[in-house]
């Protein structure tokens, strides 16, 4: 008897929304994009170096390692879609073009040369690579965790007034940590900006530091 009464209570909550329940259908209006706008510096308000700071958003192949951040890939993007001045999901970023070779006939006529030949770009100019240091600037975007480079740079385009990537290695924890962050600028910067060299003492008594730091200027 008690238990059919609490089955009953439960059922009357669930009614009336004050349990939520999980959702497996995969209706998109459940989650949750408040947080992702520009006033917010869409989900990360602080930027890199600061305390509290913590990432907004992830972007890449295992958002299961990321429950806790709105990943940005699958029904979430229709919901993101309905609000056009949240942040959105990005197209996937094409990956840097590889020169090709081929051979032509040599001056003298007598035989081919290899040469090889220019490729397009792919919209970036690297302004300083493995540094020990993240930007920190006033022109501060937004930032989150992505897993390539490419997937930094498609954040990029998808932000509007965006010129600007930084890839980097926060190594924090005991354990370390490989995974990437993407941190987004409006003006492109050179590694004299890159000040932020971590230093900030962990829940585990560990202090982070970067390293793999990478600036990438829009030059489209």
């Amino acid at each position: 008897m008690k238990l059919a009464t609490t089955l009953t209570a439960l059922i009357a909550l669930i009614a009336t929304g004050a349990v939520a329940v999980p959702n497996h259908t995969g209706h998109v209006d459940a989650f949750d994009v408040s947080a992702l706008t520009r006033g917010n510096h869409f989900g990360a308000p602080k930027r890199p170096g600061r305390p509290g700071a913590q990432p907004g958003w992830y972007y890449g192949k295992q958002p299961h390692k990321h429950p806790k951040l709105p990943c940005l890939s699958g029904p979430i993007c229709q919901v993101l879609k309905k609000r056009p001045k949240h942040l959105q999901c990005p197209k996937p970023h094409p990956p840097h073009p590889v020169p090709t070779k081929t051979r032509t006939r040599s001056a003298t006529g007598t035989g081919t040369v290899p040469t090889s030949t220019p490729t397009p770009g792919d919209g970036y100019t690297p302004t300083f690579t493995s540094a020990t240091g993240a930007i920190q600037a006033g022109d501060y975007l937004t930032f989150g965790l992505v897993d390539t480079i490419e997937d930094c740079k498609a954040m990029c385009d998808t932000v509007e007034g965006c010129n600007f990537v930084n890839t980097y290695n926060d190594v924090n924890g005991k354990d370390g940590s490989t995974q990437l962050t993407c941190s987004l600028y409006s003006n492109c910067h050179t590694v004299a900006d890159a000040t932020n060299v971590g230093g900030q003492t962990q829940p585990d008594g560990s202090v982070n530091f970067i390293r793999n730091s990478d600036g990438y200027c829009k030059t489209g």
